[in-house]
């Protein structure tokens, strides 16, 4: 099982950035950031396998890039131009046995996750 330690999270107004980190305890050749509101479902938000295999939620296509250094077994997540409607918990997500190449937004496809850091935007 891989242990993933989330940072980054935090308060920031409408138009700022967050980047967000995910520390993997080994590698995981597919990873991916969710996040949930209050009273929601735990959604997709980026996707990425090895290093340049993407996908993202039309909500945040275009204001977030996720990125990963596997020399450091790390995810991260850069958030620009924060929206009230990004308010939630991000959660890191890990996959170790290969399935496909295909970036997932799908809760399904991983394994494990980390415990979540807080993203608050106000305006």
């Amino acid at each position: 099982q891989v242990q993933l330690v989330e940072s980054g999270g935090g308060s920031v107004q409408t138009g700022g950035s967050l980047r967000l980190s995910c520390v993997a305890s080994e590698y995981a050749y597919k990873m991916a950031w969710f996040r949930q509101a209050p009273g929601k479902e735990r959604e997709g938000v980026a996707s990425i396998v090895r290093e340049a295999l993407t996908d993202y939620a039309d909500s945040v296509r275009g204001r977030f890039t996720i990125s990963r250094d596997d020399a450091k077994n790390t995810l991260y997540l850069q958030m620009n131009s924060l929206q009230l409607e990004d308010t939630a918990i991000y959660y890191c997500a890990a996959r170790v046995q290969f399935t496909d190449w295909t970036p997932t937004l799908s809760k399904d496809d991983f394994d494990d996750w980390g415990q979540g850091t807080q993203v608050t935007v106000s305006s």
